[in-house]
């Protein structure tokens, strides 16, 4: 695949996220595998509603001075890629209801049809100790991965990591995912107003 398709890709991916919330100004990442050792992903200010040439950057596997502009992310990514074949893409995200319900829940059991069917139940990841966080992301969120054998990992209080072989698919799981969190708060929230 072309560079400039795959750019133009993640750019119409990282807009619609964005207005959807699931990105920050400058939170969030996103990117593609382009060759069995490199991979694209945003800048560190890369401001994700005008991802272009200028807001990604190529990586190679092994470190370089581009790592340095690069996304905090680029360790998560550069480990899950060389370590889990069908990632093709890879995003992380903070959708606000998703987030929101991990904060307060071990588990994620949608209760709506499309949530249930295509995703099921998803175990709450917790990070516990924020301070050392980043430095244990890359190893644990691909051992996730691969020991749960599931493309989408919730982690409490942080977001969402999801990989696919297709762009298309990895945006139309969060979306579910996010949906699923919110109609799950909203029963929640219409069940504690019920007992004032």
């Amino acid at each position: 695949m072309n560079k400039e398709h795959l750019t133009n890709k993640l750019s119409s991916l990282a807009l619609s996220m964005f207005r959807k919330d699931f990105f920050g100004i400058f939170h969030g990442s996103i990117s593609a595998k382009t060759e069995s050792n490199r991979f694209i992903i945003n800048t560190k200010e890369a401001i994700f509603d005008a991802l272009d040439n200028s807001s990604l950057i190529e990586l190679y596997y092994k470190k370089d001075y581009r790592w340095n502009q690069a996304s905090i992310d680029s360790n998560i990514h550069h480990s899950i890629y060389s370590q889990i074949s069908d990632a093709k893409f890879i995003c992380f995200s903070m959708p606000p209801f998703t987030t929101a319900y991990s904060l307060d829940h071990n588990v994620i059991i949608p209760r709506d049809y499309f949530g249930y069917s295509e995703i099921g139940s998803i175990d709450i990841f917790d990070p516990r100790n924020f301070d050392d966080w980043y430095e244990r992301a890359s190893s644990e969120i691909a051992y996730y991965f691969q020991s749960k054998k599931s493309d989408i990992m919730v982690i409490r209080g942080y977001g969402v990591y999801t990989y696919n072989r297709d762009i298309h698919e990895m945006a139309k799981k969060i979306a579910i995912l996010e949906k699923s969190c919110r109609l799950l708060l909203l029963d929640n929230a219409q069940k504690d107003s019920s007992f004032d």
